[in-house]
């Protein structure tokens, strides 16, 4: 309910895939984050990609240690800092405009909501390479798979096991969850469009 507040992005970019997360989706990632996996409390966060900071913002208020979002495009963290504001946390969160290949130092834990390479291809590898440098532990979303490859229980894709592990990272979970957004570009058909999304948890192997 709280982070159905949100207020999502006003002038969304097809290019760029901004799609705000719907507050369910990240409701339930952060609780399996904070309450399953210990990654929340008193950890360092940060959301690549933040958007207008669902997932920055609800790691806050669930009691990080400190919280930072990025993104590049600054009317998204404008409206970030609002949101912030309106719920509490202003001061709980840093908030970056930048391209996330500039983001260096490490994190504790990684939450993103990345593009899903569907306006261009590959888009989500570059945030998952750039999780993997940077956090011990990972939240990640990726597009679920088609209706003719799935099986009885979600499977990694070989590409992203291979990318994944080439990293330095390991598939610790995988869950299947419900993503809906409104109709908010030109080529949408559909009032609600209804989807699956796969959620990664994913921890860094000790070197």
């Amino acid at each position: 309910m709280v982070l159905s507040k949100i207020v999502p992005h006003p002038t969304p970019k097809a290019y760029l895939e901004q799609y705000t997360i719907p507050a369910e989706v990240a409701a339930e990632i952060l609780y399996m984050a904070t309450y399953t996996y210990n990654d929340i409390l008193d950890k360092t966060v940060i959301d690549l990609g933040c958007g207008t900071g669902r997932l920055a913002i609800g790691a806050a208020l669930l009691g990080a240690k400190e919280v930072i979002g990025i993104d590049i495009d600054k009317i998204a963290i404008k409206q970030a800092i609002k949101n912030a504001e309106k719920l509490g946390v202003k001061e709980k969160i840093s908030w970056i405009i930048a391209d996330i290949n500039s983001v260096r130092g490490q994190f504790d834990t990684v939450v993103q909501n990345p593009p899903f390479g569907v306006q261009k291809r590959k888009a989500d590898r570059k945030f998952l390479e750039k999780a993997l440098q940077i956090g011990k532990n990972i939240y990640s979303l990726h597009k679920g798979m088609k209706a003719a490859e799935k099986h009885a229980f979600p499977v990694v894709p070989s590409f992203l096991k291979r990318l994944i592990e080439k990293n330095g990272g390991e598939v610790k979970a995988l869950y299947s969850l419900k993503m809906s957004i409104p109709h908010i570009f030109r080529f949408h058909r559909k009032k609600m469009h209804k989807f699956d999304v796969n959620l990664y948890v994913i921890r860094k192997r000790e070197m």
